[in-house]
């Protein structure tokens, strides 16, 4: 029988307190926020957006060749993996893993980011070592279509649809199925916000809208740079009409998500507390991600200075991870050894 982890709405607060959270996806939701203020100054926010969306891009950021510094400060976690080694010693390793740009290679295609057998079997691999959870912005059932192994823990959503293992695991309680969704009541209006956004974003080509339950993504990964202001605009004209939704950006996506205190840094806390881990010396967390929405959970494990998070990128950026890795494939490898 199944049980649902409850979280009531004392714990699970509308986003927008000021709580001394100064960090990189913080910011975005500060800056992509819909609220009455922004109705009489859309160009401005949209030119923010917009410049946001370049930001982001590949084709406007500095390959790592010429970032040694940051190297410096965020070094190959292949290359620093006896030091990894040691600080982990005598612990008990969780492992958190993205999964678009982390176990799967970033796509013009959302529907076609197949993970490879090999990958696959590298995840099987560490399940049978170590508590493993997949943490998607993807709807829990889209990413589970992908990864199809029942061994893991899935946080879709963006941490907002939480289930543990469908088979024995002997991280798992007997007694508990694992279920925490602690946006359930958005259900509707994210279901009504995607029905909107197809329609809308027709006229721009490339576009491309996915429902992931309980949140809504806007791909733009194919649309040309040009159209991207047009886009922007057509989301915003979806948008200010739902004051509880906030926009917020990854990879060649914008995200449409609810206004909760909720994130990928607590499904860490959350699943970390759930296995009994909760205040533990002796655990020790890796998050291994590649988008924005990935540095909730790095700053969870910077600020508690436990465990380590890992970044996934080419590309030089800011981040709260203390390691990098630059391609999926460095993501298997450095599984393998743990």
């Amino acid at each position: 029988m199944l049980e649902t982890k409850i979280i009531s709405k004392s714990e699970v607060l509308y986003a927008g307190g000021d709580d001394g959270d100064t960090s990189p996806a913080t910011k975005i939701f500060q800056d992509f926020q819909i609220n009455e203020e922004d109705v009489g100054r859309g160009g401005g926010l949209i030119r923010s957006w917009v410049d946001s969306m370049r930001a982001c891009s590949p084709t406007h950021l500095k390959p790592f060749d010429n970032q040694s510094s940051w190297i410096k400060e965020h070094p190959s976690a292949l290359n620093m993996f006896e030091e990894i080694l040691h600080e982990s010693e005598g612990k008990q390793i969780v492992m958190f893993l993205d999964y678009d740009g982390t176990l799967s290679p970033i796509v013009d295609d959302p529907d076609r980011a197949f993970m490879s057998n090999k990958m696959r079997n590298t995840v099987r691999k560490l399940a049978m070592c170590f508590p493993t959870v997949i943490v998607s912005g993807r709807s829990r059932e889209k990413v589970y279509s992908f990864v199809k192994l029942t061994e893991l823990y899935y946080a879709g959503s963006h941490g907002m649809d939480i289930k543990g293992p469908e088979q024995n695991s002997k991280y798992k309680k007997k007694t508990q199925s694992l279920l925490c969704q602690p946006a359930t009541e958005f259900l509707p209006v994210i279901s009504e916000v995607y029905m909107k956004l197809v329609e809308k974003t027709k006229s721009i080509q490339g576009a491309k809208v996915e429902n992931n339950k309980f949140c809504a993504s806007v791909h733009f990964r194919c649309v040309d740079e040009n159209k991207w202001s047009d886009l922007a605009h057509l989301v915003r004209s979806v948008l200010k009409n739902y004051p509880k939704l906030m926009l917020t950006q990854g990879r060649k996506v914008l995200e449409i998500r609810p206004i909760i205190k909720w994130d990928k840094g607590k499904a860490l806390e959350f699943l970390l507390e759930s296995l009994g881990y909760e205040n533990c010396t002796h655990v020790f967390p890796i998050y291994i991600g590649d988008d924005r929405t990935d540095e909730d959970a790095f700053k969870i494990l910077r600020d508690k200075r436990q465990g380590l998070g890992i970044l996934v990128s080419k590309y030089a950026k800011e981040t709260n991870a203390s390691y990098s890795l630059q391609e999926p494939d460095e993501a298997s490898c450095l599984t393998l050894y743990t």
